[in-house]
């Protein structure tokens, strides 16, 4: 099993390690309840080593850029990130990535279970092109501080540029011991930064943080609360409400897609967006003490329209909350739902997605 640059820390603060895409990752320092609220209402700190760094480099990393994802790369100018997805041939999704705009090429994250797979499909790709595809991660850490007081942490760690990047922004900054990369991207419907450096420094980056955010409420935080947060904010994870079988239309991601870009998947895409989805992902707010569960089928009467790609109980809203993806005519009808959780029939109410926002603290 693999380790990020963080691992002694995790395990010398007492976290419970499972395994998470080949890494021993922590899903929790003291519970999840206690660190998603510190994220909501002061800072957390999060290992994220384990994504998957991609640089495209050369002549040609804008024709593979173009290729491989559904964004439309042309426009974006040096310190621009999109979401984007990795498209294929039949517009399935192979992976969702955020792609920054280097002045050199690109860089894109990857998510980490799908590194092998989506490393091997760049370098297949680029068969031809000048391009090199470099698999930075195992040379290179990143963290993420996310919350309401993200920005003063980060003024306090010696970063005072982060206060003027904007979101999906990126800028490399000065710091003592080498610069550093600074994303204002996150995935916990807060603001916050992400932060990608040297692994050789991860210690001592790590330490500072917590030494200089502990007094503004800064906590280690996990995988646990990291898949509650996301939730909430409505972004999805691959696996649950995005997979090789879902387009991007059914997952209502189309701000993902631009209809100009001749990529891969482009032709599939156009095809599907025209004829109409035939099943679409809800939001769900289930009542009773129950949690939905990944699997949980969703039913209309006596007829099963539809399954829970994600469920869980949101410490924010303290409501029972989860993604379905549903037969498409009962998206956004007024028949009634229900969850079956363990046998039992639960009473569900559509509801937008996300089911959080951040509020306005200017």
């Amino acid at each position: 099993m693999k380790k990020t640059p963080f691992h002694d820390i995790h395990v010398s603060l007492g976290a419970r390690m499972v395994e998470f895409a080949g890494y021993s990752m922590p899903v929790l320092y003291k519970d999840i309840s206690s660190e998603h609220h510190a994220v909501r209402k002061q800072a957390g700190l999060f290992d994220l080593s384990h994504m998957g760094r991609v640089y495209f480099r050369g002549t040609d990393a804008m024709k593979l850029a173009i290729a491989i994802q559904t964004q439309d790369p042309v426009p974006m100018k040096p310190g621009r990130i999109r979401y984007g997805l990795l498209g294929m041939w039949d517009g399935g999704i192979l992976d969702d990535i955020l792609i920054a705009r280097e002045e050199s090429g690109f860089m894109l994250v990857v998510n980490a279970g799908n590194r092998d797979r989506d490393v091997a499909w760049f370098k297949e790709q680029a068969a031809g092109l000048n391009v090199t595809v470099d698999d930075a991660t195992d040379r290179l850490a990143m963290i993420a501080i996310q919350g309401p007081k993200a920005v003063d942490i980060m003024l306090a760690l010696g970063l005072p540029g982060a206060k003027d990047i904007g979101y999906y922004r990126f800028s490399q900054l000065p710091h003592p011991g080498g610069a550093i990369d600074v994303w204002r991207t996150g995935y916990t419907g807060e603001d916050g930064f992400e932060l990608i450096f040297d692994a050789s420094r991860g210690k001592a980056m790590w330490e500072a943080a917590m030494a200089i955010g502990t007094p503004l409420g800064l906590i280690p935080c996990g995988l646990g609360c990291r898949d509650t947060l996301r939730l909430e904010a409505g972004m999805p994870l691959y696996g649950h409400e995005i997979d090789r079988g879902t387009n991007p239309y059914e997952a209502g991601l189309e701000f993902g897609v631009s209809s100009t870009t001749p990529s891969i998947a482009a032709t599939a895409l156009k095809a599907i967006r025209e004829a109409g989805v035939l099943r679409r992902l809800v939001g769900l707010e289930v009542s009773g003490p129950r949690v939905p569960r990944e699997g949980c089928g969703v039913f209309a009467g006596t007829i099963q329209v539809g399954e829970v790609r994600s469920g869980t109980k949101s410490p924010t809203l303290e409501k029972n909350i989860a993604t379905a993806m549903v037969l498409a005519g009962y998206a956004t009808s007024d028949v009634p739902l229900t969850v079956d959780i363990r046998g039992n029939r639960v009473a569900a109410t559509r509801t937008a997605i996300p089911f959080y926002r951040r509020p306005d603290r200017s």
